[in-house]
């Protein structure tokens, strides 16, 4: 609390507006490319999940909304995929003709 006291009666409190203005504008131009890092994040992936599971990969930008990617989340989670198993593939031998031919 003193430092406080200390730090507000300062003589040149020009300096400390200044510096808390150049972090300000600092952040106001990093923090856009920080955001679209992130989003890219979480778009991209669930593009891929949206288009595996037989639904619209656009769906995945619901996630820029907010509660969206719950939504999306639970919409993924009970809806019926419109995808084909893949088939499963066993080793089969092979068969030698019966009876022996000579």
């Amino acid at each position: 609390m003193h430092a406080l006291a200390l730090i507000l009666l300062q003589d040149q409190p020009n300096v400390n507006v200044e510096q808390a203005q150049k972090i300000a504008m600092t952040m106001l131009a990093v923090m856009p490319i920080l955001i679209i890092i992130g989003l890219a994040i979480v778009i991209i992936p669930t593009w891929f999940v949206c288009k595996k599971a037989g639904f619209s990969p656009w769906l995945s930008l619901l996630v820029i909304v907010p509660f969206g990617g719950l939504i999306l989340l639970y919409v993924l989670a009970f809806a019926d995929w419109k995808v084909v198993p893949a088939p499963q593939m066993a080793y089969m031998p092979p068969v030698p003709p019966y009876p022996p031919q000579a």
